[in-house]
Parts: C-alpha cells; sequence; structure tokens
C-alpha cells in the first residue's frame, strides 16, 4: 500500500466516518453503516469503494449483501494510524454519534443477514 493512497482515502469525512465505525474490527454490511451515518446507500457504496480498491478494505460476500472490514493485510503503520484516528475521533460528537447509531441500529435487521 502506498502511502499516498492511504492518505488521499483518508481525506474525506464520509471515508473517515465509515473507518471509524470499522477500526474495531467490526465487519458490517451497507444497511449498517447507512442507518449509523444516515446516509442513503448509492454514497456509503461510492466510499465503500474507494476504501476497497485503496486496499484499505475487504469485502465479504453473503448472498445479495456485502460485508466490510478492514484489510486483514494491512500494514502495521497503517493500522497504527488507523488506530490513533479512532482514539482521536472519540471526543468528536459526530463519530460518538455514529458509533451510538450503530449500536442502536436494528443488528438482527433481516435486509442484512446473510
Amino acid at each position: 500500500m502506498l502511502l499516498e493512497t492511504f492518505t488521499k482515502s483518508l481525506a474525506d469525512r464520509t471515508r473517515l466516518r465509515i473507518l471509524m465505525l470499522l477500526a474495531d474490527g467490526s465487519e458490517l454490511c451497507v444497511c449498517e453503516l447507512t442507518q449509523a451515518l444516515e446516509l442513503v446507500q448509492p454514497k456509503i457504496s461510492r466510499h465503500l469503494a474507494i476504501l476497497r480498491e485503496s486496499g484499505l478494505l475487504r469485502d465479504r460476500r453473503a448472498g445479495l449483501w456485502v460485508y466490510y472490514r478492514l484489510h486483514p493485510e494491512l500494514p502495521d503503520w497503517a493500522r497504527e494510524v488507523v488506530s490513533a484516528l479512532k482514539s482521536g475521533s472519540a471526543d468528536e460528537a459526530l463519530y460518538r454519534q455514529d458509533a451510538e447509531r450503530l449500536a442502536q441500529a436494528d443488528r438482527q435487521n433481516p435486509a442484512c443477514s446473510s
């Protein structure tokens, strides 16, 4: 992974919000991300594609649904940056609200089940 590709991927608020929800090792589907971020599916999917193409995320298909997580082969330095960003985001209202909405979301939503 190139440093330039990595930093360009982080240079968008929506992509940062997605990464902060996945930074703890979670695997989430698009519908869970739409609920947590309160954004429309096409916008979320576009940003997920950028993160996947840059090597930050890996996807897994289960039937009609696609689940995303941090790429397991992310270099250590990149994991450390994501972890530091996650720690830094804890004091920011936007990221706390995203996490709260995700926690309150219907995780058993049949639309997200595999």
